[in-house]
């Protein structure tokens, strides 16, 4: 993807300024897009006909640019379609946080907020690109080994994108902070770290024999953190 790092950071606006604990707050380009790189799922808040929604879904990111895709018969893309204002969420649990207090107890996270007007990709070359794109992210060389996307498919599917106009991370990294007086108590603290690693691969009950395990996808072996190994593929597309 397009290497934009160099580009100026993100200013935080009245709408993206991180209030609550604003010393957690990130608006540096490197650290947005590394908390983006590192996830897979978002999450989509809208409103439509006065109502709150928030979608799960999969996405990508290509310079300042988001990207996530659906059904084409999704009433939330249609509405997207409309150029609508969205906001994009995605966060990582790293860590339970233990404190001698329950009301210091904490998670270590990142998280990012991104605001900015949905559009759809309408051309099908770019939508063909955009949807190969995904698969690339993950499985670098897979396009070259699957059945390219069908005219139906491609008709069946909607492709949204969003220009990142305001966004702001928030990070916590550190262990329990106790009132003074509890650090004497016989309790214990601290963090209890969590990670998404990968499991062992099953093939396809009706795999044809001879096909090597993963196939070339070495980097999704049983072990592998999958956020370390999202960073590394988008930091190997930008170079």
């Amino acid at each position: 993807m397009p290497d934009s790092t160099s580009l100026p950071d993100f200013a935080p606006t009245a709408r993206s300024r991180v209030r609550r604990l604003h010393e957690r707050g990130r608006y540096d380009r490197a650290t947005v897009y590394e908390i983006l790189d590192s996830a897979l799922l978002c999450h989509v808040g809208y409103v439509i006909d006065g109502l709150p929604y928030v979608t799960p879904t999969l996405f990508w990111r290509e310079g300042d640019r988001l990207y996530w895709h659906g059904s084409s018969a999704s009433r939330m893309l249609r509405k997207q379609s409309e150029g609508i204002p969205v906001c994009v969420t995605v966060s990582h649990i790293d860590g339970l946080v233990l404190a001698r207090s329950g009301f210091h107890h904490s998670l270590n996270y990142r998280a990012v907020m991104a605001f900015g007007n949905a559009a759809m990709v309408v051309d099908d070359g770019k939508k063909a690109a955009g949807l190969d794109a995904f698969i690339e992210r993950l499985y670098p060389g897979r396009n070259r080994q699957i059945r390219p996307i069908s005219r139906q498919e491609l008709k069946a599917t909607t492709l949204m994108s969003m220009v990142i106009d305001e966004v702001s991370a928030k990070i916590r990294a550190h262990g329990p902070v106790d009132d003074e007086a509890d650090y004497l108590l016989d309790c214990w603290a601290g963090i209890v770290p969590i990670e998404m690693r990968l499991g062992a691969a099953i093939p396809d009950e009706r795999l044809k024999s001879g096909i090597p395990l993963l196939d070339g996808l070495d980097h999704l072996a049983a072990g592998g953190v999958l956020p370390e190994i999202l960073r590394r593929l988008a930091q190997h597309e930008g170079e």
